[in-house]
């Protein structure tokens, strides 16, 4: 008997097992943020369309999600749970919120669904991280975050494509959310099978830097929590509104609406190139350059309003958010003693911190200037800045951190 054969099958085995959890993690994350996160996007111009909602009020809707987000991530860390049952949790709870916004038709109730929506979003962020990177990292593949990271993206991607096409006339936004929700309940399938099959390892491995040049001294967190919070509040802006923006230039949401599937598959794609990338270079130096390619985003509709420049945009922010959300996450879980998931969860809150402030900023600002369009471009600039200081501040780290080496060498 040939003493390689039992070999290859435990290899074939092992490469179907890491191809199961990468695919069920992306959809994981494709659901949870794709559709539980930012569906409102490209919906909310056709609720606006339909009557439903105006600017205000769908300010306070986001606002209501961004807070359920916060009270989400702060709670993540207390809920004692196994990684697969939060996952399942989040990722059930996401389906059921996404149908009961079509099927009710009332401000707060609405409200109240974006709210737990949040909750549930962060849960699932939070239970994937923890779970897909320590799996990836024992098993010698943390290369493969990218490719997980990617299904945000798609998420974004397949939603904004799926409202461009449906949005015609007689298609109201909510039965939209009714077909969305049941899209999602087919893909939430394979990530409840395989991370009950395939579970996270029982304490955080230390090795989950993508490499030796990636790896961080161990520092604190707070630095980078605060880094993160920045990037919570300069993102969500565009995030938010950049189809809305289109659509005060086109009327037409067969056109409006594709700026924010171009968002998604920018966000997809550069998770990809940015896992290529850190191999290369350290991951505060990819972080702090993705900063201020998306202050470049987050500023260019306040000075030069136009399709052309929402479009830019959209792949500045879009190819940027992802990559700073991967590389924060392994750079926190990788200075994490003993529990990443209550690290990941701290980072996570201060995120949501940060995008709950956008809108709250956006719609005080809208009170005391003379319309909604200034309200938001101001918030724009102050995003902009707060992603330019927190760019300089991870770059001093780096240089702090090499100097320090160089002291102890």
């Amino acid at each position: 008997m040939n003493p390689k054969i039992p070999e290859m099958h435990s290899d074939a085995a092992a490469m179907r097992a890491i191809a199961a959890v990468v695919v069920a993690a992306m959809l994981s994350l494709a659901v949870a943020m794709g559709v539980g996160r930012f569906a409102f996007t490209p919906l909310f111009p056709l609720m606006v369309r339909d009557g439903l909602l105006g600017n205000e009020s769908g300010a306070w809707l986001a606002a209501a999600n961004y807070l359920g987000y916060l009270a989400g991530a702060l709670l993540a860390a207390r809920v004692r749970l196994r990684a697969a049952s939060l996952l399942a949790l989040g990722l059930v709870g996401t389906v059921l919120v996404t149908g009961a916004i079509g099927w009710t038709s009332s401000l707060p109730a609405w409200a109240l669904w974006r709210f737990v929506a949040g909750v549930l979003s962060a849960w699932s962020l939070v239970a994937t991280s923890a779970w897909a990177l320590g799996w990836l990292a024992t098993h010698g593949r943390p290369q493969l975050a990218g490719v997980v990271f990617a299904g945000v993206g798609l998420g974004i991607a397949f939603a904004g494509v799926y409202c461009a096409l449906a949005a015609r006339p007689d298609v109201s936004a909510q039965h939209m959310w009714i077909e969305l929700a049941a899209l999602a309940a087919v893909a939430i399938v394979l990530p409840l099978v395989v991370s009950r099959r395939h579970s996270a390892p029982a304490a955080p491995v230390q090795s989950g830097a993508t490499g030796n040049t990636n790896r961080p001294p161990r520092a604190g967190t707070g630095g980078i929590i605060f880094a993160y919070t920045l990037f919570g509040f300069g993102y969500i802006l565009p995030a938010t509104y950049l189809p809305a923006q289109a659509r005060q230039l086109i009327d037409d949401p067969q056109v409006f609406g594709w700026a924010w599937p171009v968002f998604g598959a920018a966000a997809a794609v550069s998770t990809l190139i940015a896992a290529w990338g850190l191999r290369r270079f350290d991951r505060r130096n990819v972080w702090a350059a993705s900063h201020l390619v998306m202050a470049v985003g987050v500023l260019l509709p306040a000075v030069w309003p136009s399709l052309v420049s929402i479009l830019v945009a959209a792949l500045c922010v879009g190819g940027t958010f992802m990559v700073i959300t991967m590389v924060a996450m392994q750079e926190a879980r990788a200075r994490a003693e003993h529990d990443a998931t209550a690290v990941l969860a701290r980072m996570t809150a201060g995120f949501a911190f940060g995008q709950l402030m956008g809108p709250v900023v956006s719609a005080a600002l809208a009170r005391v200037t003379p319309d909604f369009s200034t309200a938001l471009n101001l918030a724009l600039l102050a995003a902009a800045c707060g992603l330019v200081g927190s760019a300089f501040y991870l770059r001093r780290e780096v240089r702090q951190h090499r100097l320090d080496a160089s002291c102890h060498a």
